[in-house]
């Protein structure tokens, strides 16, 4: 039963880990990456569609995104919901493909990005931290019903937090990549 309870801590806590470092993915650092446009979705067909199933999505170049629609028709709407994501995109077409250039970053737009990256980096650590008080929560119940001893439940409250600790730590590693990948100019 502990060992679920503890297998349960470790599985929320790497979901935590995950869902942060895709929300730091999501942030540009100057170059083209195909995940600047995960979240966009265009009108096509009558409903809204990923762009990634609309056409093929590449960054051929450090700093140019191509997309390449499988039904060119499709062209105007792609380039007007780029516009209205308001990523900082211009998109171009050639009437076969659009290309977006990816724009420098500033200085200042930089350091807005590494605020934005720390804020989803401490949201990571309180999802993770909200895990182990959950945890240690059904731990303090199962030890009050009489069900584990009180130095089960020390042993396993120590064993939580240093789970705690370990995802922690990937979250920090994580959020310290993603800020030296966005001060290199």
């Amino acid at each position: 039963m502990l060992d679920t309870i503890l297998k349960e801590a470790e599985e929320k806590m790497a979901k935590s880990v995950e869902n942060t470092k895709d929300k730091f993915s999501h942030v540009r650092a100057g170059r083209a990456s195909v995940s600047m446009l995960d979240g966009v979705t265009v009108e096509a067909y009558g409903s809204p569609t990923p762009l990634n199933q609309v056409g093929t999505v590449s960054a051929p170049e450090a700093r140019l995104l191509v997309i390449d629609p499988w039904d060119k028709s499709l062209i105007p709407a792609i380039e007007k919901t780029i516009l209205q994501a308001n990523l900082g995109f211009n998109p171009s077409n050639d009437g076969k493909v659009i290309r977006l250039v990816v724009p420098e970053l500033t200085e200042d737009r930089r350091k807005e990005y590494v605020k934005m990256v720390k804020k989803e980096a401490e949201e990571g650590k309180v999802a993770i931290r909200n895990v182990r008080k959950d945890i240690n929560n059904k731990l303090r119940k199962l030890e009050k019903d009489s069900e584990i001893t009180e130095d089960e439940l020390k042993a396993s409250e120590e064993k939580v937090q240093k789970t705690t600790d370990k995802f922690i730590a990937q979250v920090d590693d994580a959020l310290n990549k993603k800020e030296k990948e966005l001060l290199t100019v």
